[in-house]
């Protein structure tokens, strides 16, 4: 976000703050005037800092961040938080001056909760949505978002795509910002007359702690599949990351989807652990027949393409509908009415203020760049995803469905055949190009969705730079072909060897559809 996001607070002296994050005081060899010292904001990048940060030096997969610490003392910092290994580093480091260090044993935990402290608990003024899972959850943020404006409310958006609150908006860095960011976030729209926040909850920042101590007013949880293994290695570590949202520490009421059988274990788990509602969502399945004691169930009991009517086990009804396509896109959309309902909204508001259903723009997810041949852009980016997206578009293409996409390198390696078997399964012509190789050699993360594809009569096109390849999908296609241009969706920028490239499939497709259009121009004159 831009500087005028960056909030301050009321002068906070250190010794207060000390023992409201666990903290111990080390003022080296400073004076009375080191004892009294106060700060007014936090921050964990020392490009930022300014007079009256408290620095937040956690410790990083590549480097601790002590070793940032004098820059950002240099740069005006009046402290530093740390741990004991951050807080020998910044001793070498200075050469004998002193400045005043919070030492605990987990800084990364201490660091929102400091930020928090300091700028008045911003979010204790707000009622906050958090919503997680491994597809979907940019989607029904938007959706939740969409329905809170819809109410009146004024809510901001945290998430993949973007950032928007108190009426401005940028482009996000992270899926979920780093704790003293998120503080400072809530801060600012707070101030700013907002009512709500909206976010994305990763699973590496619940793991990192990023939006503690924020006990959100509801979470949602969208599904469970393979992804981010390279990160949490097991799908249990995966499982645990995501549930760990829903704990009293950070969630007073629940929406759990129990469609799937991760769904249905987590629902098992938190009901007895919150304090507030808990609710069990069913679009695609039955709720289960043994419900946990207090929890509320809802299901989706008439479908007629994309409408349908949620009906709860203790007497709510809301008919409602999306414009968005596929049975996912009713799932977000069910668990978004629900989410709102569960944080007090009743059903008959929902009704009168969505005449025309749930139906939300969302930046490269399922986005129609041109209606023949039908081009769409979307984030699918693991197998799940790329399946329900084919088959959300099957039944309304009338010719091919051709699919262009790839895997991310550095990332979760084991999905990648599964992806190639998924397009060359539910596919009719088969793309493999780059998305993002990042440290990876391009051509063998090709080569392993590739190998995916082997056993399939679809054909497979291998073209590496993924501007041909989104060229050669859109020239050879007929009007009654549809193609998807997955795994990118809103992104802008392409990592290759370290060297960031300014890629947009929709910058890239929209060109592709010019240089088409000037070719049949042609022959239609000749």
């Amino acid at each position: 976000m831009t500087d005028y996001t960056r909030q301050t607070g009321l002068l906070t002296r250190l010794d207060a703050l000390a023992p409201a994050v666990g903290a111990t005081l080390d003022f080296g060899d400073g004076g009375p005037e080191a004892r009294s010292a106060a700060v007014e904001s936090v921050t964990s990048d020392s490009r930022q800092a300014r007079p009256g940060d408290l620095f937040a030096a956690t410790p990083g997969e590549k480097a601790h961040g002590a070793v940032f610490a004098a820059s950002a003392i240099e740069a005006g910092a009046s402290a530093v938080l740390t741990d004991a290994k951050g807080r020998d580093i910044l001793r070498k480091d200075l050469g004998g001056r002193s400045v005043p260090v919070l030492v605990v044993d987990d800084p990364r935990a201490a660091v929102g909760k400091a930020a928090a402290l300091i700028l008045g608990e911003p979010a204790a003024g707000l009622d906050t949505y958090a919503v997680t899972g491994t597809n979907g959850k940019t989607t029904t943020a938007y959706m939740v978002e969409s329905i809170l404006v819809a109410l009146g409310r004024k809510p901001g958006l945290i998430g993949t795509v973007e950032i928007r609150l108190a009426g401005m908006s940028a482009p996000a860095r992270l899926t979920t910002p780093m704790p003293d960011e998120l503080q400072s976030y809530l801060a600012f729209h707070r101030r700013g007359g907002g009512t709500d926040v909206v976010m994305e909850a990763s699973s590496h920042a619940l793991v990192q702690g990023r939006s503690d101590p924020v006990a959100f007013t509801v979470a949602g949880f969208t599904n469970l599949t393979q992804d981010h293994l390279d990160f949490h290695e097991t799908m249990e570590g995966y499982y645990q990351a995501k549930a760990s949202l829903f704990t009293p520490e950070r969630a007073r009421n629940a929406v759990v989807s129990v469609d799937g059988e991760y769904g249905r274990r987590l629902l098992a788990e938190c009901a007895p652990r919150l304090e507030g509602e808990v609710a069990a969502l069913a679009v695609g399945s039955d709720l289960p027949p043994d419900l946990p004691d207090g929890v509320v169930g809802w299901k989706a009991v008439h479908r007629d393409g994309s409408s349908f009517v949620l009906e709860s086990t203790d007497g709510r009804r809301l008919a409602t509908s999306t414009s968005l396509p596929g049975d996912f896109n009713v799932a977000n959309a069910a668990l978004a009415a629900v989410m709102a309902m569960t944080a007090g909204h009743a059903p008959e508001e929902l009704a009168r203020a969505l005449p025309e259903g749930i139906n939300p723009a969302v930046p490269g997810r399922m986005e129609v760049l041109n209606a023949r041949p039908r081009v769409i852009v979307d984030f699918a980016h693991n197998t799940e995803a790329l399946v329900n997206a084919m088959k959300a578009l099957r039944p309304s293409t009338e010719g091919r469905l051709v699919v262009l996409t790839g895997s991310a390198g550095d990332r979760d390696k084991g999905k990648r055949p599964a992806m190639g078997a998924a397009v060359a399964r539910y596919g009719d012509l088969v793309y493999i190009t780059d998305d993002d190789p990042h440290d990876e050699d391009p051509a063998v993360i090709r080569a392993a969705v590739i190998e995916g594809t082997r056993g399939f009569d679809t054909p497979v096109v291998e073209i590496a730079d993924r501007s041909q390849a989104i060229d050669a999908a859109i020239a050879q296609a007929s009007e009654r072909d549809t193609i998807l241009l997955a795994g990118r969706g809103h992104e802008t920028i392409q990592e290759v060897a370290g060297v960031p490239i300014e890629l947009d499939d929709r910058v890239e497709a929209r060109r592709a559809l010019r240089k088409r259009a000037r070719v049949h121009d042609g022959e239609e004159k000749a």
